[in-house]
């Protein structure tokens, strides 16, 4: 039987990730700047300085909270080890997986789930650097270790070079938020590199990641947590692109929306429904030709990460037995040294065991093409 993917893991990006800089543009890399402790920042007091600008804000409007890889509160985790979250032993980010009895992984980015307030150029060879970086973490750790490519969306030429040349290196999907700057992800500026994904067999995968600088400005995380500006763009996605029907324009592509949880589907559904003019008939079903239901998620080849606490069997009976996948976001939450998603999922009796395994298992292997 094929073994569980944990389908969103992480890396913590790191001071030696940057030294896969493009020479030319190297004094301008990523590098770490630090404040006093006794301020609002608190023992968060450390941040990336690129191009002049401290990369996450702190404090106030527009503010994060993000893992910064050799700041002194991440060098002082001791949950995970230093060398796992930052993937520079990549053998012993593998062996971890044993512990949670995971056969494979996913990794995506944490600095780069927002968006980067940079000159082209300059995020180009950012994203380049890590995607270098990825790609020698899957040499040394072989096939359960694989990645998503990151790509400078504002330069889509470089996009795709960066999918094709990621897609020989252990890539299995192409990283989006669910808005993109100002742009819409069923907008067509961004079929080439659809279709470059639907090419290459790569699948699109939109994380939460607070892409919208200007949703991203109006929010204090003090006060809205990462709800408005982070975790709710993938619904925005998962509306427009199904709104405007774009899996039909590239057949073979598939698309998931990670660490959004699932809760969300049925409200985005019931909302396609009205806005579409779907009538309901007498017995509470749509009259109209789509089905918003499972046939949905299969025929346009969704695929939405659910977390193990929420109500699966319900969510299930929207998405499907097929279209559900999990991650553990591990990287960020440590699963390694008590019950994990794996063992979560395994004791639950609302749902068969073989659709757990589905989850676990056969969607994710689907849905990366593994």
């Amino acid at each position: 039987m094929a073994g569980v993917v944990d389908a969103d893991t992480h890396i913590i990006e790191h001071p030696g990730m940057w030294e896969l800089f493009d020479p030319e543009l190297y004094p301008r890399r990523p590098v770490l700047a630090s404040t006093t402790d006794n301020s609002v920042y608190g023992h968060n007091n450390q941040v990336w300085l690129i191009d002049g600008v401290a990369v996450p804000k702190r404090f106030g409007k527009g503010s994060a909270i993000v893992a910064v890889g050799g700041s002194d509160a991440e060098e002082a985790r001791t949950d995970i080890a230093k060398a796992v979250r930052y993937i520079t032993d990549a053998t012993a980010r593998v062996s971890d997986m044993d512990k949670r009895g995971v056969d494979a992984e996913v990794v995506f980015p944490t600095l780069l789930l927002g968006y980067l307030p940079v000159e082209v150029d300059l995020e180009v060879a950012i994203c380049a650097a890590y995607n270098r970086y990825l790609a020698k973490a899957w040499e040394q750790g072989g096939d359960r270790l694989r990645w998503v490519v990151v790509p400078p969306l504002r330069d889509i030429r470089a996009s795709v070079r960066e999918i094709e040349t990621a897609r020989d290196h252990g890539a299995v999907g192409v990283f989006f938020r669910g808005v993109e700057g100002e742009r819409s992800l069923a907008e067509s500026y961004f079929f080439p590199v659809y279709e470059a994904a639907n090419r290459l067999g790569m699948a699109i995968c939109i994380h939460t990641g607070a892409g919208a600088p200007e949703i991203t400005k109006v929010f204090d995380r003090s006060f809205s947590h990462n709800l408005p500006h982070v975790r709710s763009l993938p619904l925005f996605a998962f509306r427009d692109l199904v709104a405007h029907k774009i899996p039909e324009r590239f057949p073979e592509l598939r698309i998931g929306f990670i660490e959004a949880s699932a809760s969300w589907v049925p409200y985005v559904l019931h909302h396609l429904e009205r806005s579409s003019g779907a009538k309901l008939n007498a017995g509470g079903d749509a009259d109209a030709a789509m089905e918003w239901g499972p046939k949905l998620f299969s025929d346009y080849r969704l695929y939405v990460a659910a977390e193990a606490d929420e109500d699966l069997a319900y969510l299930l009976t929207h998405i499907g037995e097929d279209n559900m996948i999990m991650g553990s976001d591990y990287g960020h939450q440590d699963q390694s040294k008590e019950e994990g998603m794996v063992g979560v999922m395994r004791r639950k009796k609302s749902i068969a065991p073989a659709v757990i395994e589905k989850i676990l298992c056969e969607n994710p292997r689907r849905f990366y093409g593994l």
